[in-house]
């Protein structure tokens, strides 16, 4: 049995070293990673997005930490809030006691005094689980910020993920008795050289066949396997297990009826430009990262990379990396990678980060496929779609593949159940 393992992520990485059999990991790109790939330029480390390394599944964080073996560290997170020029706790229902009395009396008043119907919509849900307060002056601008994207078109299929507080927390964290939201992220664990890279390619180290430079352009069944090919090689496997975006499978498949196609086409997903700013400072901020609601700054989150690894920067130095959710052909996607730069100097400048002067280098890139976004029709449509490649026995497994908003941690489970599934199989 040889198994060909499409994209070489996280996920199928992670596939290929629990797999009990011969399994290939082809990959498009000349390094592996995916959504987990840092890039550094002159000395300044950043990844794509803000990752760190936590779970409330034990046997994931233990593999997660023991394959980086030595190359890892504890961290305490120190999130903040961006509200009304200070830094209010993280979760932002956690620090009310730190806002303007006003606007903490109006977040206690209306979650205590909620009498929001039961949700249709994501929108609505936020009213009927935060109340009116909370919902407008932080969870909503933020979230419109980062699904970019009215939230009353999203549904509440994903929900579960958003941790709901108890009122005794509301009651403490408004009156300034010390709560903690999302206890499982209290500390984290994160690589000491090699940014979150650093955990790929320790998974990496312990496979024996990957190929780099693949871009699948092309499936189909012949007799009683699969040929994969890129155009110029082809790979015959007598299963295959796709961890690539859905979109590029369904492209790539031969014969994919025309009612499949236009299905996948109403599946809706961000795309993320992440911007890292350097300065000539040395100690820039003992924060993790800070949340910005604020529809006036082009990024909704901004992480302090030396907080992460004193490695992440040059000796004396620090750096921001911004994240901005776009989509191919609106406003922000179409600005140039130099606009975009300057518009999160410029609004790190007025936020009081660091002075202009202080700015000695800055990087930008971009990925199309970042956020799958839950929409009103997005089970309906999902549905169908994996029906179709179930019977065509393809198997799916990754946050692009199974198209669910999965972070790393869920990415590793899904791939550690398929392995184990496949390995029960082959017995």
């Amino acid at each position: 049995m040889k198994i060909g393992i499409l994209g070489g992520g996280l996920t199928g990485l992670t596939l290929a070293y629990f797999l009990q059999c011969e399994a290939e990991v082809i990959e498009k790109d000349p390094v592996c990673g995916g959504l987990c790939r840092t890039f550094t330029k002159n000395g300044f480390s950043y990844d794509w997005g803000g990752h760190i390394i936590f779970s409330k599944d034990q046997e994931v964080l233990d593999f997660m930490v023991s394959v980086l073996d030595k190359n890892v560290d504890r961290h305490y997170r120190n999130n903040k809030v961006l509200f009304k020029k200070g830094l209010v706790k993280y979760p932002f229902e956690n620090g009310l006691s730190e806002i303007p009395k006003n606007d903490n009396y109006e977040c206690l008043f209306h979650f205590i005094n909620n009498s929001f119907p039961k949700p249709t919509n994501f929108k609505e849900w936020i009213y009927y689980t935060f109340g009116k307060g909370i919902a407008e002056k932080y969870l909503i601008p933020y979230n419109e910020k980062i699904w970019n994207i009215d939230i009353e078109l999203m549904g509440l299929d994903w929900v579960e993920r958003v941790p709901k507080p108890p009122v005794e927390d509301i009651i403490k964290s408004a009156i300034g008795i010390e709560t903690e939201g999302y206890v499982h992220q209290l500390y984290f664990y994160y690589p000491i050289s090699g940014g979150i890279q650093g955990l790929i390619e320790a998974i990496k180290n312990k496979i024996t066949n990957v190929s780099n430079n693949f871009e699948v352009t092309s499936i189909s069944r012949q007799a009683d396997q699969w040929v994969v090919s890129n155009g110029v090689d082809d790979r015959k496997f007598d299963r295959i297990i796709s961890t690539i975006p859905i979109f590029n499978l369904l492209n790539a498949l031969e014969d994919v009826p025309h009612h499949i196609l236009d299905t996948a086409k109403k599946l809706r997903y961000n795309s993320l430009i992440v911007v890292m700013i350097g300065v000539n400072v040395e100690n820039l901020s003992d924060k993790t990262a800070v949340y910005i609601p604020d529809p006036h700054h082009l990024f909704h989150r901004i992480c302090f990379n030396k907080y992460f690894s004193i490695n992440n920067v040059p000796a004396g130095k620090s750096s921001i990396m911004a994240e901005i959710t776009a989509n191919n052909g609106d406003t922000i996607w179409n600005m140039t990678d130099d606009e975009i730069i300057d518009s999160v100097i410029n609004s790190l400048v007025e936020e009081d980060f660091f002075k202009k002067e202080d700015v000695c280098e800055t990087d930008i890139n971009r990925t199309q496929y970042a956020y799958v976004i839950p929409d009103l029709e997005y089970s309906q449509n999902l549905a169908i779609i994996q029906s179709y490649l179930k019977d065509q026995g393809i198997e799916l497994c990754g946050r692009f593949a199974e198209y669910k908003y999965l972070n790393m941690d869920a990415c590793i489970r899904s791939a550690m159940d398929l392995a184990n599934t496949v390995n029960k199989e082959l017995i």
